[in-house]
C-alpha cells in the first residue's frame, strides 16, 4: 500500500513483527547454508572439502551483479503496488523451490556431476533470494525515516533473523533423523523447509507500505551510480566494517560443526551451544536498543565487537576436557556482542542513503542495499571457500579421526582468524562519520527541500 509522506515515523509493533518474518526466512536459508550445507556436502554426499567450499563461491560469482542490478531495478520500478513490495510476490516461489533443490540426493553421481549440480542450483537460488531480499531491505529507510526508529525496526528484523538461524541450527538436524537420516532425510527436510520459506511473504506484501515522495528515478547511468557509491566516504567506511564482520561470522559459522564434531568430539553439543548463543543474541537486542537512545551507533558497534572477540578467546582455549558450562558461558558472551555488531550496520545504512540524497539529490536505497548485500555474499563465500580449501590441504578426511595438523587448522579457522577480522572491523569503525546530530541536520535540510519541491 502506498502511504503519504506525512505518515507517522513510529510504526506499529504488529507491522514490525510481520516485517521481521522476511529476514526470518532469508536468514533461515542463509544460516542453514553456512552451518550445515558444507557438512552436508562433505559428510553426507561425499564431496571433497575443497570442492564443497567452491560451491558457494561459484554461486556468488554468478550472482555477482544481481544484487546491485536488483537494487537499481527496484529503484526504477513504477508499479501500482510500489517499487519494492511487488517483488515479494514475484520471488517467493522460486526462493522456496530452489532451496528444496539444494538438498536433493546426488550421492550416487560422480564427483564432477555432484559439483556441477550443487553449484548450479546454488547460483540460481541466490539470484532468486536476491529478488526478495534486496527490495525487502531497501524498504527500511522508507518505513522508518528517523534515526531511532530505524534502529527499532532493525532490532525486530534482527530478532526475526536470529530466530531463523535458531531454527536452522537446532531443528534441522533432529528433523533429518526423524525423516530417516542420510541423504533421503536431508532431502525431505529441505522440501519441508522450502515450503516454510514461502509462507510469510504474502503477509509482508499486505502489511507493509511505501511512502509518497521517495520514488524518484535516478538521473545517473548504472555504472556511474556505482562509482558514486564507491566515492561516498561514509559508505566506504560502513561497508568496510560490515564486510569484515560478515567474513568473521561466515567463516566461524561454517567451521562450528567441524569444531564440535572433530575438535571437541561432542557433535551433540553443537545444537544446544548454538541455540544458547542465538538466545543470547535475541535477549541482548532490547539492551542494545535501550543503549542506542543515548549512544551513537558507531560506539555500539565497537562495544559489540569487543564482546565478540572475548567469546572467540573461549573457542580458542576450549579443550575436549572442558565442562559444558564453560562452553555455554563463552557462547552467551559472544551472543551479546554479535547482536550489536550484526544489527547496527544495517541500521546505519539508512543514514548513508539520506546523506547521499542530501549531497546529490539522488534517492537510491535499492542500489545501496543491493551492493551491500552483494559484498556480504561475496565476502562470506570467499572466506568459506578459502577456509574449506585450507581444511582440505590440512589433510581433512570426512568421518575419520583427524590429524593434529587438521585439528589445529579447525581451531584456528573457528577462533583465531574470525577474531582478527572482528578487530579489523572495529578499527575501521573508528572513522565512521555519521553521528546522531549530523543525521538530524541532514533530515532537517531534506525536509525543507522536499517542502519547497512540493510547493513548486
Amino acid at each position: 500500500m502506498d502511504a503519504p509522506s506525512g505518515r507517522s515515523d513510529v510504526l506499529p509493533i504488529r507491522m514490525k513483527l510481520i516485517y521481521a518474518l522476511g529476514d526470518h526466512t532469508v536468514n533461515l536459508a542463509l544460516s542453514s547454508l553456512l552451518f550445515l550445507y558444507p557438512f552436508f556436502l562433505t559428510d553426507v554426499i561425499g564431496l571433497r572439502a575443497g570442492l564443497a567450499g567452491l560451491v558457494p563461491l561459484v554461486g556468488r560469482a554468478v550472482d555477482a551483479f544481481s544484487d546491485p542490478l536488483m537494487g537499481r531495478l527496484s529503484d526504477a520500478t513504477r508499479l501500482r503496488a510500489g517499487r519494492r513490495r511487488p517483488y515479494f510476490l514475484i520471488g517467493m516461489l522460486p526462493f522456496g523451490v530452489l532451496y528444496a533443490a539444494l538438498w536433493a540426493d546426488r550421492s550416487g553421481a560422480g564427483e564432477a556431476a555432484q559439483f556441477a549440480y550443487y553449484a548450479g542450483v546454488y547460483a540460481v537460488f541466490v539470484v532468486a533470494m536476491t529478488v526478495l531480499s534486496v527490495p525487502y531491505l531497501a524498504l527500511i529507510p522508507e518505513l522508518a525515516p528517523s534515526y531511532q526508529e530505524r534502529t527499532s525496526v532493525n532490532v525486530f528484523r534482527a530478532a526475526g533473523a536470529i530466530c531463523g538461524t535458531l531454527v536452522a541450527a537446532t531443528a534441522m538436524r533432529p528433523l533429518v533423523e526423524l525423516f530417516g537420516g542420510g541423504p533421503r532425510g536431508w532431502a525431505s527436510v529441505g522440501l519441508a523447509a522450502g515450503l516454510y520459506l514461502v509462507l510469510p511473504w504474502p503477509f509482508l506484501f499486505r502489511s507493509t507500505f511505501e511512502r509518497g515522495g521517495y520514488s524518484r528515478p535516478s538521473q545517473q547511468p548504472f555504472f556511474a551510480s556505482l562509482l558514486a557509491l564507491a566515492r561516498h566516504p561514509a559508505y566506504r567506511s560502513l561497508t568496510g566494517l560490515f564486510l569484515l564482520g560478515r567474513i568473521a561470522i561466515d567463516l566461524a559459522s561454517t567451521m562450528f560443526l567441524y569444531y564440535f564434531t572433530y575438535w571437541l568430539a561432542r557433535p551433540e553439543d553443537f545444537g544446544p551451544t548454538l541455540g544458547l548463543f542465538l538466545l543470547s543474541v535475541v535477549a541482548a537486542l532490547p539492551l542494545w536498543l535501550r543503549i542506542s537512545r543515548h549512544v551513537d551507533k558507531r560506539t555500539i558497534f565497537l562495544l559489540g565487537a569487543a564482546s565478540w572477540v572475548g567469546s572467540q578467546s573461549f573457542l580458542l582455549a576450549a579443550t575436549p576436557e572442558w565442562p559444558r558450562l564453560w562452553i555455554f558461558v563463552g557462547a552467551a558472551i559472544g551472543g551479546v556482542g554479535y547482536a550489536a555488531a550484526d544489527m547496527i550496520p544495517w541500521s546505519m545504512l539508512g543514514e548513508v542513503v539520506d546523506e547521499d540524497e542530501f549531497t546529490t539529490g539522488e534517492r537510491r536505497e535499492g542500489l545501496y542495499f543491493g551492493l551491500f548485500t552483494f559484498l556480504r555474499k561475496l565476502g562470506g563465500a570467499s572466506a568459506v571457500a578459502i577456509g574449506l580449501g585450507v581444511l582440505d590441504l590440512s589433510g581433512f578426511v570426512a568421518n575419520q579421526p583427524q590429524s593434529e595438523t587438521t585439528l589445529t587448522t579447525i581451531r584456528a579457522l573457528t577462533a583465531v582468524v574470525p577474531a582478527v577480522f572482528v578487530v579489523l572491523g572495529a578499527w575501521v569503525a573508528r572513522g565512521y562519520p555519521l553521528t546522531r546530530a549530523r543525521h538530524a541536520e541532514i533530515l532537517a535540510a531534506l525536509a525543507v527541500r522536499r517542502a519547497a519541491g512540493a510547493r513548486g
